[in-house]
């Protein structure tokens, strides 16, 4: 290698060296899922009458009793775990897990059939999926149609990260096809096989004087994994693209579309739907983010049993 060669050997490593040196990562709160709440709720006795134990990412702390939760410790973290009190009757869903992993701990998301029993008849099979995400669910469910509308989804953000990272392993259940079972009547096939769904949104909203909430998409990314990984997947880099991204090569019409199914608190501390009207200038500035792991995909009640998603360490990248 001749003198020219070095020195341009060099240079190269040297802006390499200054592009990183330029990377920020951001972990979110509690985002290296160590910490976190465990409850007790205690199940009706005309359904067993037993203890469950509901896992929830916050602060190292443990709650007894059939209470209410509401996100402690400044925890930004939903899950799809929740006490359900449904004419007059407790029960517990539980998807989302404490598990070790090193010397720390990750968030395993499951989804299963959910079984209850009154008085040892089986009368009601639900399927649920396991899902994290930024925002918090109002207790008690007092029902299993509509679902999403217990969910407050997203959180204030006025930042423009270019990327989401995050260490993930993932388990599929090898299904063709996915099921869809509400808890009336059997199970139907939903064609297709089921995936576990990262997606970060980044949204400008607005509450209009009657508390119907609206908003532009900014930024958006989402990604779906369908085969097994045989080990952990450490450090994946996901970028978030900004604007109008229905030409880009990358845009999946399925899944990157404009929403009109999640829901948020408005001012007035109701649920409402938000619907998604348009696509923000590419140099906009959110109000929101929305950010879900999800262990399956097609919506409510949809998926197949066995399909489970590990995350950890879920940074922001600036």
């Amino acid at each position: 290698m001749g003198v020219k060669q070095i020195f341009m050997s060099f240079a190269l490593l040297a802006t390499l060296y200054q592009a990183d040196a330029q990377e920020k990562t951001v972990m979110l709160k509690y985002g290296d899922m160590n910490s976190w709440v465990t409850r007790t709720i205690h199940e009706s006795a005309i359904i067993g009458g037993n203890d469950k134990t509901l896992y929830e990412v916050g602060p190292n702390k443990h709650l007894d009793g059939n209470h209410a939760y509401r996100n402690l410790g400044g925890s930004p973290w939903g899950t799809s775990n929740v006490m359900a009190k449904v004419s007059g009757i407790t029960k517990t869903n539980n998807c989302v897990y404490k598990e070790k992993r090193g010397n720390g701990y990750c968030a395993r998301l499951e989804t299963h059939i959910e079984r209850v029993k009154v008085l040892g008849l089986v009368n009601i099979n639900v399927l649920a999926a396991g899902s994290l995400f930024l925002g918090d669910m109002t207790e008690p469910i007092t029902g299993t149609k509509n679902g999403e509308k217990y969910q407050n989804c997203g959180v204030p953000f006025t930042s423009r990260p270019k990327a989401l990272r995050f260490d993930y392993k993932f388990k599929s259940s090898g299904e063709p096809d996915r099921i869809k079972l509400t808890g009336f009547g059997g199970s139907s096939v939903v064609k297709g096989k089921d995936k576990a769904v990262v997606m970060l949104l980044l949204q400008k909203r607005h509450e209009d004087a009657k508390g119907n909430i609206t908003a532009k998409r900014v930024g958006t990314m989402v990604v779906t994994y369908d085969k097994s990984t045989k080990e952990w997947i450490n450090g994946m880099t996901c970028k978030i693209m900004y604007g109008d991204i229905r030409k880009s090569p990358e845009y999946v019409e399925e899944t990157m579309k404009l929403r009109t199914i999640d829901y948020a608190r408005n001012s007035k501390g109701v649920n409402v739907p938000v619907k998604e009207t348009g696509w923000a200038s590419d140099n906009e500035t959110p109000t929101h983010m929305v950010l879900q792991f999800l262990s399956s995909h097609g919506g409510a009640y949809i998926g197949s049993p066995g399909n489970t998603l590990w995350v950890d360490n879920v940074k922001l990248v600036y």
